[in-house]
């Protein structure tokens, strides 16, 4: 640092003004290329001077690469270190010039580095972001834009109309959400911003994207998503409350703009998000409508993966002047990565896992999971099983996170248990293998996690699990890398125990060379002799002494678990059925006494609690939901509910599974996390006879079995139902979801 000031100082010594004048350009440019694309994109947009459009093209693009050649390579390190020399310099460069250059140019040459400082800290500094939202986005992560943030952030908070062409997995979310979040004003109670989303699911993740930015922003807006397939009482409530940003599937926008509930005469953002899905789902005319109820002064954000002649039509008629920005997806994978994934359920992965590990070669491995005390519950039932692992999350202090690594990369240790946000930046050649335990929430999450494998031209395998409701996402995975997901079968237990005795055999032959050898073979040949024991029988001691208790062959499962474990594996092929409700050999029709699995009189159920009750207008439906869908559990696991004011009290199995309190522990119900806590002592009432019915008067649907919901919601006899009116179609199974949602739980989408 101390040469490159003195070589600088020495230029200005010689009066190298124009010098000088050239560092400057060039601190800016190296400092701050986000600024230079923003000025291509006003540049497109006829808004930019002169100068900005004969400097940005080269700026612009090679910002845009960078990015690219990320996802392309998913080697987010060498971007990183090839840029961090340029930007040491611009540093220096003002200091070096400063006591040189006298003091009529001090105040000049310090212009530019409050740029390279927000640059040093984070890609989003220079897209016009405020401070609090900069802040929230340092803590959720993120460290550099995608294109598409890159391009539309600037215009939004602008007020600029944008349509932006991009695929999914790009990061629209986030270029729509932050500016949105910037810009609300909290104090208005009344809905101020309309997402329509073609699918529940994607309702859902962005409505959850919008929460967990708001929640690091920390200025209380309130957000909430309306969709089909969930009781009107709980929206109803969110909107009287005043939602000021809602995120919602047309058919059910449409309901509560015909009841009156939702009004949206206050608007001031709209955005379309996946447009062209809307409209190839059949719901253009109600875009258009719900478009035409919207105030004339709005601004509108649009994004489509194409544009089709009813995406360019809405665009022409309802933007103003809107700005078009064209990310094309690059995102691949390296042809070197082999993907497979493995359809289980969420109880039966720790096991499966435990195979895949024992019949594979794996040099080193990284698992990636959700939460961050999944890393830790992880890693230790692996260690449990014999397995070298560790676990790196954002909790852990990162003097202990670097000697973890070390050892990784040092082969100390075998398997990385991680958060996506613990694993940025990794970059360790001995990796072999990316298990996904958890998929991620976007395509764009699970290209950097594979990309830590097939590093310096090393081939690399990534394999992920997924539950029945989650095989629809695979055709986005496909999309999003440009290559096949093969579907892998688990490992036999034969397989397993084949695996076991050739290690055993392999471990022998290390230790006959160990240096400790003579003397046990004299130990062993003396008490063979003493005890005239034959050597034989000797060996097999100790190989039994060095299992300590645990059996070295896998066991058949019994024929009922083995058969259980096949039923979760096969539920996705079953199309749109629902999957884990679907039961064919479980009674639908009025049948009234004993629940099949936990008989409710005897000891096996226990009393939990869930921070969320009347206050949130929660209704029982929504509970065993929710337990059903994030915590894997079925309507038959959940005896007696309670619902009090603030909170719900709720019989669930006393011996309820670790990775089953781990999903619940993130679980959200009305947009609040439940919180589950086990208080098996709290009291609850009674429960009337034969399964379970939940809701209002109006919510009974039928006969025997769960249902709740609206009057609307009566889908038919048995099974777990809610939707709409619409949603109307056969007996049995779960259902739900306004009219877009007919077919299944539809994949991702970012």
């Amino acid at each position: 640092m101390s040469s490159a000031k003195h070589e600088v100082a020495q230029k200005n010594e010689d009066g190298a003004v124009n010098a000088q004048n050239e560092n400057n350009v060039n601190t800016t440019g190296d400092a701050d290329e986000i600024i230079t694309l923003d000025d291509v994109v006003n540049a497109g947009a006829e808004n930019g001077t002169p100068e900005q459009n004969t400097e940005t093209p080269d700026s612009g693009t090679a910002t845009v690469t960078v990015a690219s050649d990320e996802d392309i390579t998913s080697a987010t390190g060498v971007p990183a270190e090839e840029s961090a020399p340029e930007q040491a310099s611009a540093e220096e460069t003002p200091e070096a010039t400063e006591p040189a250059a006298g003091k009529q140019d001090t105040t000049p040459e310090k212009a530019p580095e409050p740029k390279v400082e927000e640059k040093e800290e984070n890609g989003f500094d220079g897209l016009g972001l405020p401070d609090r939202t900069l802040e929230a986005v340092r803590k959720i992560g993120y460290e550099s834009p995608s294109p598409i943030q890159t391009q539309t952030i600037p215009l939004l908070m602008e007020g600029r109309d944008v349509v932006g062409l991009a695929q999914t997995g790009t990061g629209k979310t986030a270029a729509f959400a932050l500016p949105i979040l910037s810009r609300i004003d909290p104090s208005v109670k009344a809905p101020q911003a309309l997402v329509l989303a073609p699918t529940r699911e994607l309702a859902l993740q962005v409505a959850d994207a919008f929460q967990g930015f708001a929640d690091h922003i920390g200025n209380r807006i309130s957000i909430l998503p309306i969709y089909g397939g969930q009781a009107y009482g709980v929206q109803l409530s969110g909107l009287r409350r005043g939602a000021q940003i809602v995120v919602g599937t047309p058919g059910r926008v449409i309901d509560h703009l015909q009841k009156g509930s939702l009004d949206i005469s206050g608007l001031r953002y709209l955005v379309l998000d996946e447009a062209d899905e809307m409209l190839n789902m059949g719901f253009q005319e109600d875009v258009e409508r719900i478009l035409a109820d919207t105030p004339a002064e709005k601004q509108v954000a649009l994004f489509s993966a194409t544009m089709p002649n009813g995406i360019r039509r809405i665009s022409k008629q309802y933007l103003n002047d809107p700005a078009e920005i064209t990310v094309k997806s690059k995102t691949r994978t390296n042809t070197n990565i082999t993907q497979r994934y493995l359809s289980v359920a969420h109880r039966n992965k720790i096991d499966a896992l435990t195979r895949i590990l024992e019949v594979t070669e794996i040099e080193a491995m990284i698992v990636f999971v959700r939460t961050k005390h999944e890393t830790e519950e992880v890693a230790e039932k692996l260690r449990a099983r014999g397995f070298s692992a560790a676990a790196i999350n954002g909790d852990i202090a990162q003097a202990q996170r670097e000697r973890t690594v070390d050892q990784l990369k040092d082969g100390r240790l075998d398997i990385l248990v991680a958060t996506d946000v613990a694993a940025r930046g990794l970059d360790v050649d001995r990796i072999s293998h990316v298990l996904n335990f958890d998929i991620p929430h976007d395509t764009e999450s699970y290209v950097h996690r594979i990309g830590r494998t097939g590093r310096a031209g090393r081939s690399g395998e990534a394999i992920l699990f997924v539950t029945p409701r989650e095989r629809r996402m695979l055709k986005s995975i496909e999309r999003a890398t440009n290559a096949p997901l093969n579907e892998m079968d688990l490992p036999s237990v034969e397989e397993v125990n084949e695996s076991r005795k050739a290690k055993f055999a392999d471990s022998i032959t290390t230790a006959l060379e160990d240096k400790q050898v003579n003397l046990f073979r004299h130990l062993v040949k003396a008490y063979s002799e003493e005890h005239d024991v034959p050597l034989e029988d000797v060996a097999a001691a100790l190989a039994t002494q060095a299992q300590a208790g645990n059996d070295f062959l896998l066991k058949e499962q019994p024929k009922r678990e083995r058969e259980r474990f096949d039923r979760d594996r096969d539920r996705g092929d079953r199309g749109d059925r629902g999957g884990r409700f679907d039961r064919g050999d479980r009674p639908d029709r009025g049948e009234r006494g004993g629940n099949a699995r936990f008989d409710r009189s005897d000891k096996n159920l226990s009393v939990y609690r869930v921070a969320v009750g009347k206050r949130q207008h929660v209704r029982p439906g929504a509970i065993v939901g929710a337990l059903a869908n994030e915590g894997g559990l079925t309507s038959q696991d959940v005896g007696r509910i309670t619902i009090n004011v603030d909170h719900t009290l709720v019989e669930l199995p006393k011996d309820l599974p670790r990775e089953v309190w781990d999903k619940l522990s993130d679980t959200r119900i009305s947009g609040q996390l439940i919180h589950l806590e086990h208080t098996p002592d709290a009291p609850i009432g009674r429960h009337s006879g034969g399964g379970f019915r939940g809701g209002d008067r109006e919510d009974r649907g039928g006969r025997g079995g769960f249902r709740g919901g609206d009057r609307e919601d009566r889908g038919g006899r048995g099974g777990f139902r809610g939707g709409d009116r619409e949603d109307r179609g056969g007996r049995g199974g779960f259902r739900g979801g306004d009219r877009e949602d007919r077919g299944g739980r539809g994949g991702f989408r970012h």
